[in-house]
């Protein structure tokens, strides 16, 4: 070999070593950025300037077969906003790009000029370079896109480019896929989330919100308005009328339905633990608090928060809580920080505020705070037409839970309109359980009603049969041949005031024989 010869074998060696060194520290950072982010786009286009700056291959593009389309759509060019070029797409075969995904094989070109199915629609390659295109694979599985880049002029090592490049095209491969399946992922979860969101505003919408009496048509016209704002809202009434149940409608159907509603019985807690639930507590505060935690006000930062049994908390925290209305701060338990938080409050009391107001035992101040819109739920007895409806959707509501068909008749809702309720819809509620335990067949009639108890002698209710319209119990049609005989009977009775000779009269019979009937058909008189 002549010294020249061997000067031009070491010069290569030295070149290609060189280019394998500039090669292996590209593969690294191109790993390295690879790992750092699920933002696809943003990560090709890193890896493309890592291309350019470590490993000679300039102009990259990144293009990523659209599944859907069934085309090759431009996924980052280096240098530039892939946005403007996001119309030029690719066939599988078509130019030089769609050739590379079809054949799924690198396609090397010595001047890239040369070739006929070069299209150039980016206008960003130099005619007179090399360009090398590799497809991008997902193991074993058909190409998901192409990488392609230009080496610099006079490159006689372009074997090791296009090597160098399947490798970078490899990593990119996992990357996409993982990228790929995060976002299918993300895309169920959010699905989800508005199927949820969707589930729970119909759940805690108007429709889930029995009542046709006057009285709640009142109340379901107040939610719709005091919706809307962010206004302090106060629930009033008895136990058991459902004053969480419009706490849900106001939060869902407001513009802060998407962010959390919080709930607290403010009863269910003594001073210092409902000041530590509220407000949170620093590490070390107190006794077993062993790491920081957010209070409900934190917690619900955005949204809503409802205070139930307002009325219970004590004058003392009456004034920490005051301070949280007016001003939206307060510091955590054992921390000196304020935070300051956006939260709108929603309470609710069964108690006469009023009147602890005048008594000194709950303050006029805070009382002016939570009363800006008061909401006043009538107690059952006071909308005695809207028990049919809402045992009808008790009924559903537990024949769905039990996985069994269950109906109520309309004699056994009539023994309901005749009883007081003190424990409002709540008791209503259980009433309708301990009744669909009761009947074994699925069908709740009067008999079934008066095995769960309720003290029709202690009602102050108006005895006398109710006539209904709509959808509540109607008075019954005797000559209904729907009717069994019991039935009949138990209906002439009812609507007799269960004396026996109007109710005779009523079915064109005898006392005698309505007597007899009475006795064989073991129906229970009920004396008034």
């Amino acid at each position: 070999m002549s010294p020249h010869s061997s000067d031009v074998a070491t010069a290569e060696e030295a070149s290609r070593l060189a280019l394998l060194e500039s090669q292996l520290a590209a593969l690294f950072e191109v790993s390295s950025v690879l790992s750092r982010s699920l933002n696809l786009r943003q990560t090709l286009r890193e890896v493309l300037s890592v291309l350019s700056e470590r490993g000679r291959m300039h102009h990259g593009l990144v293009c990523l077969l659209d599944e859907d389309r069934g085309e090759l759509m431009i996924s980052a060019l280096h240098d530039k906003d892939a946005e403007p070029f996001e119309k030029v797409t690719y066939q599988p075969g078509e130019g030089v790009i769609g050739h590379i995904l079809s054949s799924n094989e690198p396609w090397i070109l010595p001047r890239i000029g040369d070739e006929p199915r070069f299209l150039d629609r980016l206008n960003l390659y130099n005619s007179e370079l090399p360009f090398i295109g590799v497809p991008i694979r997902v193991g074993e599985e058909h190409p998901i896109g192409v990488l392609a880049a230009q080496p610099p002029p006079g490159d006689a090592l372009l074997g090791h480019q296009a090597r160098f490049l399947e490798m970078v095209a490899n990593l990119t491969g996992q990357a996409v896929r993982l990228a790929r399946t995060v976002e299918a992922e993300q895309q169920a979860l959010r699905e989800e989330r508005d199927k949820l969101r969707r589930e729970v505003k119909g759940t805690h919408g108007f429709d889930s919100i029995i009542g046709r009496a006057s009285s709640m048509r009142l109340v379901f016209e107040q939610v719709r308005q005091v919706a809307k704002w962010n206004t302090t809202v106060l629930i009033r009434g008895e136990s058991g009328t459902g004053k969480e149940l419009i706490a849900n409608a106001i939060h869902y159907n407001s513009p802060r339905a998407r962010a959390p509603f919080v709930k607290l019985n403010c009863a269910a807690l003594p001073d210092n633990l409902l000041e530590s639930e509220l407000f949170g507590h620093e590490k070390g505060a107190f006794t077993g608090a062993i790491s920081q935690r957010k209070g409900r006000f934190e917690q619900a930062d955005g949204g809503t928060l409802f205070l139930d049994e307002i009325g219970e908390i004590t004058p003392a925290f009456q004034a920490k809580l005051l301070r949280v209305l007016q001003e939206g701060e307060f510091e955590r338990v054992g921390g000196g920080r304020t935070h300051k938080v956006d939260v709108r409050v929603i309470a609710a009391t069964n108690r006469d505020l009023e009147a602890e107001v005048q008594s000194g035992e709950f303050r006029e101040d805070l009382y002016y705070r939570l009363n800006v819109m008061p909401i006043r739920m009538p107690a059952l007895r006071e909308r005695m037409e809207d028990i049919p409806d809402l045992a009808r959707f008790l009924v559903n509501k537990l024949s769905r839970t039990q996985g069994r068909d269950l109906q109520i008749t309309d004699s056994a809702l009539r023994v309901l309109m005749r009883y007081d309720w003190p424990g409002n819809v709540r008791e209503l509620e259980n009433c309708m359980e301990r009744a669909a335990v009761m009947c074994e067949n699925g069908l709740i009639d009067r008999d079934v009603i008066n095995l769960t108890g309720l003290d029709l002698s202690a009602s102050s209710t108006d005895l006398s049969p109710p006539a209904t319209g709509g959808n509540g119990a109607q008075p019954v049609d005797l000559n209904d041949p729907n009717l069994d005989e019991r039935e009949r009977v138990i209906a002439a009775l009812e609507e007799a005031g269960w004396v026996q000779a109007k109710a005779a009269r009523l079915l064109n019979m005898t006392p005698r024989q309505i007597a007899y009937r009475i006795q064989t058909l073991n129906i229970k008189m009920r004396q008034f």
